[in-house]
């Protein structure tokens, strides 16, 4: 029980990581991006291979998400959306699934006090509908309780897929009443989860797989990918300082180029 009090709290005390370079300060940092979405991939490949429960890896992933939180925070990050548990999921293990329930439900009643006091606010994209009522109320009353917070934006993907967000999207604008002349990809926008939100600027993907695997379909079309053999649970600041500097490498078009993007 000690060791599930820290998984989601962020430290009130910085490690002295510089927001322009490397520790080796042999790559600087040029631009940030201001969202970054996770596709946090490789807890239960983590946990196998320590011949461990898939769950002890869920639970080092959260562990991981909090060291990448409190990082994404110091490197003055605004959004940092994570994927923790999709539609297709529920296919998974009946145990594996009530696990990863009972962590969520376990993580965000023991450690909503800490998140709020080190300034992370709180948001759920995904059907909500479908989870539990205590688990419902759970991710209302921390929603609630963080909006104002200002440090980071932390955005849980939990029941969420891309296709799922479309189909709903699109459910809502008919019963809305909204005539075909009206349909623009700013009126979807607006009835997406994100609404009101960036769309992310980086994407990364632990475990070294190359899929998108229905995450932020919509929003993710002119984002930048960056992918690591990392295992998620074994993700830390270094791994994130990597996507940053490769991040800051890249010269984004969004469909666009000039001559001098030509020429250089």
């Amino acid at each position: 029980m000690a060791k599930m009090q820290n998984l989601f709290s962020l430290t009130k005390k910085k490690e002295n990581i510089s927001a322009q370079t490397y520790p080796d300060t042999s790559k600087h940092i040029s631009s940030r991006p201001r969202h970054i979405a996770i596709i946090m991939d490789g807890s239960g490949r983590w946990a196998t291979k320590r011949h461990m429960p898939r769950l002890a890896g869920h639970k080092a992933g959260v562990t991981a998400l909090r060291r990448t939180v409190e990082c994404a925070a110091n490197e003055n990050i605004e959004l940092l959306s994570v994927y923790a548990f999709s539609t297709e999921n529920w296919g998974r293990p009946r145990a594996e699934v009530d696990g990863l329930m009972r962590l969520l439900w376990e993580s965000l009643r023991a450690h909503l006090a800490d998140l709020h006091r080190d300034g992370v606010r709180l948001r759920h994209l995904g059907r909500l509908q479908n989870l539990s009522p205590d688990i419902q109320q759970a991710v209302r009353d921390s929603v609630e309780l963080t909006r104002n917070n200002t440090r980071i934006g932390l955005n849980v993907c939990f029941n969420y897929g891309g296709r799922a967000e479309l189909v709903d999207a699109i459910r809502q604008i008919i019963a809305d009443g909204r005539c075909p002349e009206s349909i623009t990809e700013e009126l979807i926008a607006s009835y997406l989860y994100t609404r009101d939100l960036p769309d992310p600027d980086l994407v990364i993907r632990t475990a070294g797989e190359m899929r998108v695997s229905n995450f932020l379909l919509w929003q993710s079309a002119y984002s930048e990918y960056y992918a690591t053999p990392t295992l998620w649970p074994d993700f830390g600041h270094e791994d994130l300082l990597d996507a940053l500097y490769s991040y800051s490498q890249r010269k984004r078009h969004f469909g666009h180029r000039t001559s001098a993007d030509d020429e250089s």
